[in-house]
C-alpha cells in the first residue's frame, strides 16, 4: 500500500493492472516514469514476477539509471542483475550470453559510426568503389537503414545498377565485420532478432523467463524494434507498453508511430489507460496544447487536465525582423531574471539550430549567458568551422590549421598518407603545408587549384545588388561584397554540395548543416549591417570573438538553447517558442511528406507542454534567408490557438489594416538593420510583404513586384503552391 500512495485513481489503475498487455497512454506531464517504475516494484512486492524475470526497455542510458534508482528505493533489491536497459544494451548482453548461437566470437567488439564508417572505406577500396559516385557516408546510412528495418544484403530489392552496387558494399561489408568479429549498432538489434527468431530452444527460454515486458516510449519504437519485443513476448506473456501517440517526433529516425495501433490488434489489448492529470503545466497551456493536438488525425485521443488554477495566457509577440525577435527574448530573459527566475529555469526553443545564431548574437549582445542543449554553439558547429576554414585560406594561406581541416572535406581523394607526405615537406623546406603543397602534384595540388581559383573570383566579384558591398576594402585590397565571398565560398568549395547530396537517415541531419551555412551567409549579410565594414578579415575575427564569449561553465547558471526536439522529456519555468512562421515551423519538408504535418503538430505539442508557468510565442514579419530578406506569414500553429488563451504583447497584424506592414520595434531595435517595407503610397497599393489572396492558389505573401497597373506583375509565395509570379492586369488579387 505504501508503494500505491499519493497515485492517482488512474496510475493506480495502472499499476494494479492484472498479467495481460495494456496500453498506457501517457501525457506530457502525467507521471509516466513513477507509474512504469511503481508496476515493476509492484509486481516484485506481491510475488507475482522475480526480479530476474522482469524485462523493461528504455530509449537512453540514463532513463535506464533512473529506473533503476527509483526502483532501489522502493524495493530492497540489487537492479544491476535485472533486465532493464536500452534495446541495443539489452541485445548486446544477450549476444554475448550467446555469442556461440550468434555465430559470433566471445570477445566480438562494437564498431561506433566512425569505426563502421572506416570500414566501409575499406570495403570500397577492395571493390574499387568510386568514393564520389558513392559517397561513404551515403552507404554507411545504407546499411543502417536497411538493417533497422530487418533486411539482409540479400534480401534489398535493386532495381538499377546503382542500387545492385550499393547491395554489393552492402553484403561484402557485412561479410568483412563477420570475419573480423564486430558488429555496428544496427547489427546488435538485427543480430538478435534472427538469434531469436530461429532458435526455438532459446526463444522459448526467454518467452518463460520474462512474464512481464515493459517498455517506456513505445511511440518512438521503429519496425524491428516491435518485431523483437513480440518474438520476447510470444503469445502469453504481458507487454505493458507506456507511450504518447501525441509525442511522436521521431519518424526522420525510423520511429513508427503506427506501431501503437498494431499494438493493439497485436496482443488483443482490452486495458488502455488514459493518463491526463498533468503536473506540470497551468490551465491555459494544456488548453492551448489540446486545442492544436485535436486537429491531428487518427489520434488514440487524450485530453491533458490540471488541478492547478488557469494561470497565465501565452504571451504572443510579432517582431519586425528576427533580429528583433531575438532582442525581445534577449530582454524579457533579463527581465524575469530580475524577477527572480534562474536562467537554468528558461529555454528558448527552435525548430531549426540554424536559428540560433541571431539569438546567440542578442544573448552576447545583453551579456546574458546561455548553453546550447544537445548541440553545439553557432561558430563551433563542424560545417560552420569548415566554412570559415575556406574563408581563412583565402586571406592568409600561412593557416595550416585551417588547411588541414578542409584539405580533404569534402572528400577528394587525400589519405591520411598524403598528408603525412605533405607535412614531411613542408618541414624538409621549412616552408607552410600550402606552399609545400603546391610543389608536391596530384590531388593535393589540386586542393591548392582549388583555392586559387576562388581566391581569384572572389576578387573580381561585382558589387552586391544591393549596395551592400560598398564598404571597407577587403584583406585582397578589392573593394568586394562579403555576402558574396561567403555564398561564392559555400558553392564551390563543395561544402553545399556534400550536403544536398546526403540521402536517407542522414538527410535530417545534412538538413540541419545546411541550414547553418545559409544562416552564416545571414551572419555575413548582419555584420555589414551592423558594422558598415565589409571586410572579411574584420568578419572572421567577428566570429572568433563571438565564438569564445558567453560560454556559460558546466553547473553555472544558464539559459537554455535547444532544439524542440532536444526540448522532449524536459520542463522549464518559462519557455520561448520562436519562430512560428510557416515554412519554418511548420517546416516547409512537412507539406510534401504523408503524414508530415501530423508529425509537425506534434512536435508543436511537446514544445507548448514544456513550459510550466510562462509560454512565449513569437515569430517576425521578416527573416534573413540566403543573405536576403523574406517576408513571412504567421505560422498555421498559431492560428489553430483559441483566441481566448492569447495576450498580444505587440499590435496584432490580422486586426489592423491588412494593407499596413506592422510598425511595432523593440526597444533595442538597430537602425542600421535593414528597415520594415515601408505602407503603400495610396490605398489599394500591392507593396513587398503584403499578405494577399488568389481564388486559385490561396493565401501568400508578395515577394517581388515589377512595374505598375495593368503593365506590372506581382511574385506571390503562396503557402500550398510555392511562389508564382503573376501579371497585375489579371491577377486578381484581394488583401489576406
Amino acid at each position: 500500500m505504501d508503494l500505491l500512495s499519493g497515485l492517482n485513481p488512474e496510475q493506480r489503475a495502472a499499476v494494479e493492472l492484472p498479467a495481460r498487455s495494456a496500453l498506457i497512454l501517457a501525457g506530457a506531464g502525467s507521471g509516466k516514469t513513477r507509474v512504469l517504475t511503481t508496476r515493476i516494484a509492484y509486481l516484485i512486492s506481491n510475488g507475482l514476477v522475480s526480479p530476474g524475470g522482469v524485462l523493461a526497455v528504455t530509449f537512453t542510458n540514463k532513463a535506464s539509471k533512473e529506473m533503476m534508482t527509483r526502483l532501489s528505493a522502493m524495493l530492497p533489491i540489487n537492479t544491476r542483475s535485472m533486465w532493464i536497459g536500452t534495446f541495443h544494451g539489452l541485445c548486446n548482453r544477450m549476444l554475448r550470453a550467446h555469442y556461440r548461437e550468434a555465430n559470433l566470437p566471445q570477445t566480438f567488439q562494437i564498431l561506433d559510426s566512425s569505426d563502421q564508417q572506416s570500414a566501409i572505406k575499406r570495403v570500397m577500396k577492395a571493390l574499387n568503389v568510386d568514393d564520389e559516385k558513392y559517397p561513404p557516408r551515403e552507404l554507411q546510412n545504407f546499411i543502417s537503414r536497411n538493417k533497422e528495418q530487418g533486411l539482409r544484403a540479400h534480401e534489398v530489392e535493386a532495381y538499377d545498377p546503382y542500387t545492385r552496387r550499393k547491395v554489393e558494399v552492402f553484403a561484402a561489408y557485412d561479410e568483412q565485420c563477420q570475419r573480423e568479429g564486430v558488429v555496428d549498432f544496427s547489427e546488435l538489434l538485427l543480430r538478435c532478432y534472427e538469434l531469436l527468431s530461429r532458435n526455438q530452444m532459446l526463444r522459448e527460454h526467454y518467452q518463460a523467463r520474462f512474464k512481464h515486458i515493459l517498455v517506456d516510449e513505445f511511440q518512438d519504437t521503429n519496425p524491428l524494434q516491435y518485431q523483437w519485443l513480440k518474438l520476447l513476448a510470444g503469445k502469453e506473456n504481458a507487454l505493458f507498453a507506456v507511450g504518447d501517440d501525441d509525442q511522436s517526433i521521431y519518424a526522420f529516425r525510423g520511429a513508427n508511430v503506427g506501431n501503437m495501433q498494431e499494438l493493439l490488434h497485436d496482443f488483443h489489448v482490452e486495458s488502455v489507460i488514459k493518463l491526463e492529470q498533468n503536473y506540470r503545466s497551468h490551465g491555459n497551456i494544456l488548453d492551448a496544447a489540446n486545442a492544436l493536438i485535436s486537429r491531428n488525425r487518427n489520434r488514440l485521443g487524450k485530453e491533458l487536465w490540471t488541478a492547478e488554477h488557469k494561470g497565465e495566457p501565452l504571451r504572443v509577440y510579432e517582431a519586425p525582423t528576427d533580429m528583433d525577435e531575438a532582442r525581445f527574448i534577449a530582454d524579457e530573459v533579463r527581465q524575469l531574471h530580475r524577477e527572480g527566475v534562474a536562467l537554468s529555469e528558461m529555454a528558448v526553443l527552435y525548430r531549426s539550430n540554424a536559428q540560433s545564431r541571431a539569438l546567440e548574437h542578442a544573448l552576447v549582445a545583453a551579456g546574458v549567458s546561455y548553453r546550447v542543449y544537445g548541440g553545439q554553439r553557432f561558430y563551433e558547429r563542424q560545417e560552420i568551422k569548415h566554412a570559415l576554414a575556406y574563408l581563412r585560406l583565402l586571406v592568409n594561406q600561412d593557416d595550416d590549421n585551417s588547411l588541414l581541416r578542409v584539405i580533404n572535406f569534402p572528400t577528394r581523394g587525400i589519405g591520411a598518407r598524403s598528408i603525412e607526405q605533405l607535412q614531411e615537406a613542408a618541414k624538409q623546406y621549412n616552408t607552410t603545408l600550402y606552399d609545400a603543397a603546391a610543389r608536391m602534384g596530384g590531388k593535393v595540388t589540386g586542393f591548392v587549384g582549388l583555392i586559387e581559383q576562388m581566391r581569384h573570383t572572389t576578387a573580381k566579384l561585382p558589387l552586391h545588388p544591393q549596395g551592400v558591398g560598398r564598404g571597407v576594402p577587403g584583406a585582397s585590397g578589392s573593394t568586394l561584397s562579403l555576402p558574396e565571398i561567403v555564398d561564392h565560398v559555400l558553392q564551390h568549395s563543395g561544402l553545399m554540395a556534400n550536403y544536398q547530396n546526403e540521402t536517407g537517415a542522414k538527410k535530417h541531419e545534412a538538413q540541419e548543416r545546411i541550414d547553418n551555412l545559409n544562416e552564416l551567409l545571414n551572419a555575413a549579410t548582419l555584420f555589414v549591417h551592423e558594422n558598415e565594414d565589409d571586410s572579411l578579415v574584420a568578419f572572421l575575427t567577428h566570429a572568433t570573438l563571438e565564438a569564445g564569449e558567453h560560454q556559460a561553465e558546466a553547473g553555472s547558471d544558464a539559459l537554455h538553447l535547444m532544439t524542440v526536439h532536444a526540448a522532449k522529456g524536459l520542463e522549464f519555468h518559462s519557455v520561448f517558442i520562436t519562430g512560428l512562421e510557416d515554412g519554418l515551423f511548420p517546416h516547409q519538408n512537412s507539406q510534401n511528406e504523408d503524414g508530415g504535418l501530423d508529425e509537425e503538430r506534434r512536435l508543436m505539442y511537446v514544445a507548448l507542454t514544456r513550459a510550466r508557468r510562462r509560454l512565449y510565442l513569437t515569430f517576425a514579419q521578416s527573416r534573413m534567408l540566403h543573405g536576403q530578406v523574406n517576408y513571412n506569414m504567421m505560422s498555421s500553429f498559431l492560428r489553430e490557438l483559441p483566441d481566448a488563451l492569447l495576450q498580444w504583447l505587440s499590435p496584432r497584424l490580422t486586426q489592423r489594416n491588412p494593407s499596413s506592414f506592422g510598425s511595432y520595434s523593440s526597444p533595442a531595435a538597430s537602425a542600421k538593420l535593414p528597415p520594415a517595407p515601408p505602407a503603400p503610397a495610396k490605398e489599394g497599393a500591392w507593396r513587398i510583404g503584403q499578405r494577399v489572396f488568389h481564388q486559385k492558389f490561396g493565401e501568400g505573401t508578395i515577394t517581388g513586384l515589377e512595374g505598375n497597373g495593368t503593365e506590372g506583375r506581382v511574385q506571390v509565395n503562396f503557402k500550398h503552391a510555392g511562389s508564382k509570379w503573376l501579371a497585375l492586369e489579371y491577377a486578381k488579387l484581394t488583401a489576406a
